[in-house]
C-alpha cells in the first residue's frame, strides 16, 4: 500500500492511497468463488454456476463492495502509519479504478488540532470570599416563609404587596386590542407584571370597585402596534387578599425535612447555605479559569467538531420543549444561533485535553472514590447516591471527567494571578448564576 499526505488548508489533509491490484483481485476472486456455490440461476444446478457467468452477472457489484471495504481499511491503516488523528468521516474519492491495475483514491479529512498550552501564569482570577452571617440566614428563612405563604381575602383597600383578582378590558382609540382583556386573573401589586402605572393605579381600590386607568405603553413594547400607544383599562376588582406567612413550627420545619426546634431549623438552613456558597465560589472560580484558558490559547477548530457540537446544543434546546419538540419549527433554531457557543465548547475541550497532558492529571481510584463521597455528602441519603454512581459505568465516566476538570482548575490556580474579593452571600450566588448563564 502506497501512501502520501498533503496538508491543504488549516486542519484539512489529503491522503492519497494506492491499493495493489493483486490484493484486490485475490479478494474479488475469493468472493466470486464463494458466491458461485450459493447463487441459484435458471438453467444451472445449485452450486454449478460457471465462474464466468457469475462474474458477468455479479462481478461489478462484488468488485465495488471489495473496493469500498479495502478503501476504508486502507484509510485506517494509512492514518495510523502517518500518525494522523482524523476528525469526522473522510470524503473518499476514487482517482484510478481500472480492473487489473492498482486502485487509487484520495481521502480528504480534518485532523485533531495540535496545541501547546500557553503559560497559565498569564491568567487572572478574582476569587470571591464570603462568610454567612445571622442576617443572611434570616434573609433565607424569610424567603422560605414567603415561598410557603398563602393568600387570605380581606375587607380593606388594596396595598402594595396584596393580591387582587380582577377583570379588565383595554381599549386603544376606543377599540379593544389583542391581549388587552382578561377575566378572573390574579395580580400581585408590586410584581411589575403589567405596564407601568397599572398596578400602582389599583392601590387603594376595594373589592367590587371599578377603576379606570389611562396609561401609555412603553416605546420598546414587543407589540409593534402598541409601542408608545395611549390606552385605557377598565378594571373590576373582584377580591383583595393579603399574604399570610406560615407559623414557624414543627409542621413548617418538617416541609424541609428538619426535626427539632427553631435552632435546629436555623442550623440546617445555615448548613445548606454554606454548601451553596462553596459551590457558588467554586463555579465562579472555575468559569474564570475556563475563560482564561480559552482567551490565552488560540486553537484552529475542525469544522466537523463544531458541526457535531451545534447538533448537540440544538438537541439540548429542543429537550426543554418536551413532547412539543416533535412539532417545533426548526427554522427558529438555525446553526448560527449555536455556532459561537459550539466553537468555545470545542476549543475548551481541545485545550483541556492538552492541559490534562501538560499537568499530568491522572486521577487514581482513591481520589475518584473521595470525589464520589464528596458529591454524595450533600444528599439526604449519601450511600444511595454512591450506589447510583458506582452502579453505572457511564455515570462513573462522567464523574471522572468532573474530577479531571476540577484537578486542572486547581493546577491552573497554583500558577495563575489570583486575587481575593470580599463579597456578601447574595452577591456571590448572583454572580455565580450570572456567569453560568
Amino acid at each position: 500500500m502506497q501512501v502520501s499526505v498533503e496538508a491543504t488548508e488549516g486542519l484539512e489533509r489529503k491522503l492519497t492511497v494506492a491499493i495493489p491490484a493483486e490484493q484486490i483481485d485475490t479478494e474479488v476472486n475469493s468472493r466470486l468463488a464463494s458466491s458461485a456455490k450459493k447463487i441459484r440461476l435458471d438453467g444451472f444446478r445449485p452450486g454449478k454456476v460457471p465462474r464466468k457467468v457469475v462474474k458477468q452477472r455479479f462481478g461489478d457489484s462484488i468488485r465495488a463492495e471489495v473496493l469500498s471495504e479495502l478503501a476504508n481499511q486502507s484509510f485506517q491503516k494509512a492514518v495510523m502509519q502517518e500518525e494522523l488523528r482524523p476528525v469526522g468521516q473522510p470524503s473518499i474519492v476514487p482517482t484510478k479504478n481500472v480492473e487489473g491495475e492498482n486502485f487509487e483514491f484520495v481521502a480528504t479529512f480534518e485532523v485533531y488540532p495540535e496545541v501547546v498550552l500557553a503559560d497559565c501564569s498569564a491568567i487572572t482570577v478574582e476569587k470571591l470570599v464570603s462568610e454567612i452571617n445571622d442576617d443572611d440566614v434570616q434573609g433565607m428563612i424569610d424567603k422560605l416563609l414567603d415561598q410557603q405563604s398563602t393568600w387570605e381575602a380581606v375587607e380593606r383597600v388594596a396595598a402594595n404587596g396584596d393580591q387582587l383578582n380582577i377583570d379588565f378590558a383595554g381599549t386603544k382609540d376606543g377599540e379593544a386590542f389583542e391581549g388587552g382583556s382578561a377575566e378572573g386573573t390574579d395580580l400581585e401589586l408590586g410584581s411589575k407584571r403589567m405596564i407601568e402605572g397599572f398596578e400602582a393605579g389599583l392601590e387603594g381600590a376595594k373589592a367590587g370597585e371599578e377603576v379606570v386607568l389611562n396609561l401609555t405603553f412603553p416605546d420598546d413594547y414587543h407589540a409593534e402596534d402598541l409601542k408608545g400607544a395611549a390606552v385605557g383599562f377598565t378594571v373590576t376588582v373582584n377580591t383583595v387578599s393579603e399574604k399570610k406567612l406560615p407559623e414557624m413550627n414543627a409542621e413548617f420545619f418538617a416541609k424541609f425535612e428538619v426535626e427539632g426546634d427553631l435552632d435546629d431549623f436555623k442550623s440546617n438552613v445555615r448548613d445548606n447555605m454554606t454548601r451553596q456558597l462553596a459551590d457558588a465560589v467554586e463555579r465562579h472560580t472555575k468559569q474564570q479559569v475556563m475563560d482564561g484558558l480559552f482567551e490565552n490559547n488560540k486553537v484552529d477548530l475542525p469544522a466537523a467538531m463544531i458541526a457535531e457540537e451545534v447538533v448537540a446544543l440544538r438537541q439540548q434546546s429542543l429537550s426543554q420543549f418536551g413532547a412539543a419538540a416533535e412539532n417545533f419549527d426548526m427554522s427558529l433554531l438555525p446553526d448560527t444561533l449555536f455556532e459561537e457557543q459550539a466553537k468555545k465548547r470545542v476549543a475548551l475541550g481541545v485545550i483541556l485535553s492538552q492541559a490534562v497532558e501538560h499537568f499530568e492529571v491522572k486521577p487514581d481510584r482513591e481520589n475518584l472514590m473521595a470525589f464520589v463521597d464528596d458529591l454524595a455528602s450533600s444528599y439526604d441519603d449519601p450511600e444511595e447516591v454512591k450506589k447510583h454512581y458506582l452502579g453505572d459505568e457511564t455515570r462513573m465516566q462522567q464523574v471522572q471527567l468532573m474530577l479531571v476538570e476540577k484537578t486542572v482548575v486547581e493546577k491552573v490556580l497554583e500558577v495563575a494571578q489570583v486575587t481575593e474579593k470580599v463579597s456578601s452571600y447574595d452577591d456571590v450566588v448572583q454572580t455565580s448564576q450570572a456567569g453560568a448563564n
